[in-house]
């Protein structure tokens, strides 16, 4: 249905100094030509790659954060983006202002018809000089910019067009483009986006009901402590949108949902030897957790980044 996961994002303040924090710490890449700022849309956004190919790692990483000033070109946002943190805690460490799913233009206007018809709530931004494009947002309306989780079961999804991503075609492409030259703990992608719910059963029944969305499969995640339900995309090496339930309350998972509620979590990049990335985040002086074996990952290796390192973003590696 979808065919990617557009960004791993994270909606915090400074996100230029953001940048520079995931470029040095984790050695993620990024460019003057990947930040994104519109007078007439006050925000600063940088779409970071941890592969420079967008057809090997479509997926990007992106800080963010929305400026105090007028908003000329979608005068509702403010209002809806209030709403947003409200709804996800004024204290809790990682924020999103959207899970973004992106989806080519024929899909894109049959998903908005469904929603017409089956009156759900969604707003659609006007289409501007800057972004003469359509953007949708689920859970609010022009009339009411307050976002519901009615429609998404608190994902707080925005769905857009692929065309105005001007993706490489190799991209779509049926064989998935692998990278090149790769050398031991280079980035390859980001495999998976995590997010905490409190009911699974309900938020994967709402995309089912409202838009078609059908998970891939639900496992038990035992030695995590979570139940997770893996969201698919029609692009290989998009990343996966993980949908977490704790299953213990004293697990990470479960103690991170108690202390700060439902949200995002992990962003997870693949890379090419896990043990070589770990020596380039010892020589980059990250601290970090190295776990043997992870049901996470099939009993794979993980290495999990220590937040404090990345103003509390939660971050991890595996091999791929």
């Amino acid at each position: 249905m979808f065919e990617l996961l557009l960004s791993a994002d994270m909606m915090l303040e400074d996100p230029d100094g953001m940048a520079d924090l995931l470029e040095s710490k984790l050695g993620i890449y990024k460019h003057e030509n990947w930040r994104q700022a519109f007078d007439n849309h006050p925000y600063i956004a940088h779409f970071l790659r941890v592969h420079k190919s967008l057809a090997v790692s479509p997926t990007r990483v992106e800080p963010q954060w929305h400026l105090d000033r007028p908003n000329p070109g979608d005068p509702m946002f403010h209002d809806f983006l209030e709403s947003l943190k409200k709804y996800q805690g004024a204290h809790r460490p990682m924020i999103t202002h959207s899970i973004v799913l992106a989806m080519h233009e024929s899909k894109f206007n049959k998903l908005v018809e469904k929603l017409v018809h089956r009156k759900l709530p969604f707003r659609m931004a006007q289409r501007t000089p800057e972004m003469p494009f359509d953007r949708l947002w689920l859970g609010t309306t022009p009339e009411d910019s307050r976002y519901t989780p009615a429609v998404d079961g608190g994902l707080c999804i925005e769905v857009m067009p692929t065309e105005p991503l001007q993706m490489p075609a190799e991209t779509y492409a049926d064989t998935p483009a692998q990278p090149r030259n790769s050398k031991p703990g280079d980035m390859v992608r980001v495999t998976a986006r995590g997010f905490l719910v409190r009911d699974l059963e309900h938020t994967i029944a709402c995309l089912s009901t409202n838009l078609d969305w059908e998970v891939t499969s639900v496992d038990d995640i035992e030695g995590e402590g979570y139940r997770r339900a893996v969201m698919p995309f029609t692009v290989a090496n998009s990343a996966a949108l993980h949908i977490i339930e704790p299953t213990k309350w004293d697990s990470e998972a479960g103690l991170y949902i108690n202390n700060w509620g439902p949200g995002l979590y992990y962003i997870r990049i693949g890379v090419n030897n896990l043990a070589a990335k770990a020596e380039d985040l010892k020589k980059r002086n990250v601290k970090f957790t190295w776990i043997e074996k992870s049901d996470a990952t099939g009993g794979n290796p993980l290495i999990k980044i220590d937040p404090s390192e990345l103003r509390g973003q939660l971050f991890e590696f595996e091999e791929i």
